[in-house]
């Protein structure tokens, strides 16, 4: 089988005491974070950085110290079955306007209810529920 790695993004904006997390549309329908494949010789964080800017246009991100998660699951590509690892970080960004990538159809700024609500994977909603819990505490 084989094994893939990435590193993603759960961001955040918070503005007039409202904190609004930002999900992306994938091709395949469902709706998750920013993430992608660990390029040679980068770290998890310059891997989340940089997808980030390429699927998004922010590069105004700070990582929130103390937050990483760890995900992983199955699925087929390709007439292969893979077995994916995802390092998930926590960022803020003072950015709200976002320069859609070509891998995506859509996104939005959400509100934590309504990201629950739109997130279509259990361990996507795991990890907003997480990065909730994390910043309130």
């Amino acid at each position: 089988m084989k094994e893939a790695i990435s590193s993603g993004i759960i961001l955040f904006n918070e503005s007039n005491k409202t904190r609004k997390y930002l999900l992306l549309n994938y091709p395949t329908g469902h709706w998750d974070f920013v993430k992608g494949g660990v390029e040679f010789g980068e770290n998890h964080h310059q891997t989340a950085s940089r997808e980030t800017k390429e699927e998004t246009g922010i590069t105004d991100i700070e990582f929130v110290d103390g937050f990483k998660e760890e995900i992983e699951y199955f699925f087929r590509a390709n007439k292969e079955n893979i077995h994916k690892r995802v390092i998930f970080f926590l960022a803020r960004t003072n950015s709200i306007n976002v320069i859609l990538s070509h891998e995506h159809l859509d996104f939005t700024w959400l509100d934590y209810e309504s990201a629950l609500k739109k997130l279509t994977y259990d361990n996507a909603i795991n990890l907003l529920k997480k990065s909730e819990l994390f910043l309130q505490n």
